[in-house]
């Protein structure tokens, strides 16, 4: 059997998911980096794997397959010894978090995307900065929180539909929200702050999936030490949004 190739680029949230799990699942892979700031994703060699264009992807074998909670599914069913919390057989629990991880792309990762893209990243690729952007994404990104919070995370809730262990959802959606580090502390605070479950959510997760989610997101916390170290040599942080 072929070893798995995952082709990702870490400062991915979707990549920094399909890694967690393959390593706290013993997964044998190997990660191919797709550096989206060079362009990597655009090369012919790549479009044949994923003609989108996107990270991550997955060859298994002589299978390709692009998106990642399709990915995620996949190894999920396919390779053995992976948890059945993660993608449970009952096809009932399984349809629940389907309908997490179809709501999340047009919700949580919409709304973080626009935000941090439209903030932090543009300046770092050269583009101007969009308040406009970053103000309705900010709003798409609360109502997320607030549903997560109401419908998934009642009561005490740990993980996500009330799960003692976690599943693929919850392991997309904190990466998606881990996302938040690369923005100054008062942004972070004024988007999380006012969600307590959410915060504690995120805690569980990374405590169930440790060393892993740490080391998968080092990526992020490098960028923005280095983001706050080029604004102080600038003479100070940004004005706000």
């Amino acid at each position: 059997m072929k070893q798995l190739k995952v082709f990702a680029d870490r400062m991915s949230q979707p990549s920094r998911a399909v890694i967690i799990f393959c390593k706290i699942n013993g997964i044998d892979f190997e990660e191919v980096r797709i550096d989206l700031r060079k362009g990597d994703h655009k090369s012919k060699e790549y479009r044949e794997i994923n003609p989108m264009g996107q990270v991550p992807a997955i060859v298994d074998g002589s299978f390709k397959l692009f998106e990642s909670h399709a990915i995620l599914r996949h190894i999920a069913c396919i390779f053995p010894g992976v948890s059945d919390h993660w993608y449970p057989a009952d096809v009932f629990n399984r349809a629940k978090i389907n309908s997490i991880l179809d709501w999340h792309h047009s919700n949580l990762r919409r709304g973080s995307t626009t935000f941090v893209q439209s903030t932090i990243l543009a300046p770092a690729v050269g583009l101007p900065l969009n308040p406009q952007a970053a103000c309705e994404a900010e709003k798409v990104i609360l109502s997320s929180l607030s549903i997560i919070e109401s419908i998934w995370l009642k009561g005490n809730a740990r993980f996500l539909l009330g799960n003692p262990q976690p599943s693929i959802a919850d392991l997309s959606l904190v990466c998606e929200i881990m996302q938040f580090e690369v923005l100054s502390e008062n942004d972070r605070e004024r988007i999380l702050g006012p969600y307590p479950k959410t915060l504690q959510w995120i805690e569980n997760v990374k405590n169930e999936t440790n060393p892993h989610f740490e080391e998968a997101h080092n990526v992020l916390y490098r960028f923005k030490a280095k983001q706050r170290s080029k604004q102080g040599s600038l003479g100070g942080l940004p004005a706000k949004l």
